[in-house]
């Protein structure tokens, strides 16, 4: 079962998990970092088409999803952007959108999609996106994913204080639902993550981390 977020607010904008204690996004940052790590790191938008399907470990306050579905639209993409993310701790709506909001660049997308937010759906359509979010532990969930994911953004908190959504058996099931050349980015680079990718069949880059961070992790299957 899924269980509401508790959060703290550092700074009056940073939401912080109580649980985890680790901040949902780069307190440098957060959008920057999303489009270092995540879009820059799945070589978005050069691989967008008709369809691309990105798939999420925590959905958080759904930052990575209004980047994405930003830059399909700077990019000019026709037809749509499938997202799904994983969230077993989901946040309420006020408190998205309340963090949302340290982002006035993202404050159209935000509004536009802030009634599916408010209205407690999990899965909707617009004219560019089909959103799927899926609630409860990623570990028994992500099999049953519907449609292989040709990009990964790998968002759980530090595998320090949250290794069960890192372990080697999800990284498994990541790898069997990846479709082929299809990538995966972090921005971790713990050892024991690298090594669960490789061993689950992605060829692993160490390349230099977002802001104070030292490295982060891409990966590209093979």
């Amino acid at each position: 079962m899924n269980q509401p977020a508790e959060l703290t607010w550092r700074e009056g904008q940073v939401p912080v998990s109580q649980r985890f204690d680790d901040p949902y996004f780069s307190l440098e940052n957060g959008l920057e970092e999303t489009a270092y790590v995540f879009l820059d790191g799945n070589d978005l938008p050069a691989r967008f088409r008709d369809g691309f399907h990105i798939a999420e470990l925590g959905f958080g306050t759904g930052l990575n999803l209004l980047a994405a579905l930003a830059l399909w639209r700077e990019s000019n993409q026709s037809g749509k952007l499938h997202f799904t993310s994983f969230e077993a701790f989901p946040m309420a709506p006020k408190d998205m959108l309340a963090a949302q909001a340290a982002f006035p660049a993202l404050a159209a997308l935000s509004a536009e999609l802030a009634p599916h937010w408010t209205a407690g759906e999990t899965a909707f359509q617009t004219d560019d996106l089909v959103f799927t979010l899926v609630l409860g532990d990623a570990r028994k969930t992500v099999s049953n994913i519907a449609q292989k994911a040709d990009a990964w953004f790998l968002d759980g908190f530090s595998p320090a204080k949250n290794p069960e959504l890192w372990e080697p058996a999800l990284m498994a099931q990541i790898a069997a639902q990846t479709a082929p050349q299809g990538t995966a980015a972090t921005y971790t680079a713990a050892g024991f993550v690298r090594r669960a990718l490789a061993e689950a069949g992605f060829d692993v880059t160490r390349r230099t981390g977002f802001g104070r961070k030292r490295h982060m992790t891409t990966a590209r299957m093979l």
